[in-house]
């Protein structure tokens, strides 16, 4: 941080920019392993609050790679840092008063953690939690079969380790649940947590 760098107080919160949306902001972030369906399910979702009329940002892991963390690799240390990077912008659009989706494989769980603490109430964790050997046969990307054949290194779920949530708010398995149930599990946990209303 710069010297000269203070924290200037705004007039305009959270709180009043989440008033003229007429919904509580908060992030809802999906972590799992590549292939478990993370992006579906937030698409999904996005669509089905933006149906309902609320006012929502889908920050998807594959996109922000093109922009935001184009510097960034896949080592360790890269992944931390492009974690902290999407939850700083995360906390900013729940500032804005957002109904924040995030779809990141975020595979430590230190790092998700630090996230958490940015929005310490707003904060949806969703474990995708889609067994390996069904990520593998699904394999959209064909990552899975470079990992295996040593074409990809620090791979998660093959050389790299995914951290599972001790405490998620949500768990979706999609090998055994549809798409929309899963949608439909989520937008009832938002109900029940007053993010959203009931629809």
């Amino acid at each position: 941080m710069q010297r000269d760098a203070r924290w200037r107080s705004l007039t305009v919160d959270c709180a009043g920019r989440a008033g003229l949306k007429a919904q509580r902001p908060g992030l809802v972030w999906l972590t799992g392993l590549s292939g478990s369906g993370k992006s579906t399910l937030a698409d999904a979702l996005e669509q089905r609050l933006h149906a309902a009329g609320r006012h929502t940002y889908l920050l998807d892991g594959d996109n922000l790679r093109h922009g935001l963390s184009r510097d960034l690799g896949f080592a360790a240390e890269d992944r931390s840092e492009n974690i902290r990077r999407v939850g700083e912008v995360s906390a900013l659009m729940v500032d804005a008063g957002l109904l924040t989706i995030a779809a990141l494989i975020s595979p430590f769980r230190a790092d998700r953690d630090r996230v958490r603490e940015l929005l310490p109430e707003r904060f949806v964790e969703v474990h995708v939690s889609t067994p390996l050997k069904v990520c593998e046969e699904r394999d959209p990307k064909g990552l899975y079969r470079k990992a295996r054949a040593g074409e990809l290194k620090e791979f998660t779920g093959i050389d790299s380790p995914f951290e599972v949530p001790r405490a998620a708010e949500l768990t979706i398995d999609t090998s055994t649940l549809s798409v929309e149930e899963a949608v439909d599990r989520i937008c009832n946990y938002m109900a029940a947590a007053g993010y959203i209303d009931s629809f």
